[in-house]
């Protein structure tokens, strides 16, 4: 199993045509300190039907692709674009992400925003 210590959503719609080479790009502009061992990325289409989630071990490079059947995930609209900054999520949230579910209503701790550089 993969070890994650760290889950950061990127706020805003990525282009998810591309391959673990266009999305690590985008996580060594948009995150602090680029790419860290054991965190995980998540990144979602316009239409955030579509997630990938990036995720560096350490030695290499992970990339998991989710749809979900009908409907969409709970992602942030607010008018973000892709460089408008990222949200830390707890390990639940993200599950509830994945799971289509509004993950925003839970009573964990409110996800930190933190901006792009």
């Amino acid at each position: 199993m993969i070890r994650i210590e760290m889950i950061w959503l990127a706020l805003g719609a990525s282009d998810l045509r591309g391959g673990i080479d266009v999305l690590l790009a985008q996580v060594l502009r948009g995150f602090a300190g680029g790419a860290q061992a054991h965190h995980a990325y998540v990144f979602a289409n316009r239409r955030a039907d579509r997630l990938k989630v990036l995720v560096y071990d350490g030695v290499g490079m992970w990339l998991c692709t989710r749809r979900l059947q009908a409907g969409g995930f709970a992602w942030p609209r607010t008018g973000l674009d892709p460089g408008a900054g990222v949200f830390e999520l707890t390990r639940e949230q993200f599950d509830w992400l994945v799971a289509g579910l509004p993950w925003q209503r839970l009573s964990a701790p409110q996800p930190q925003r933190i901006t792009a550089n």
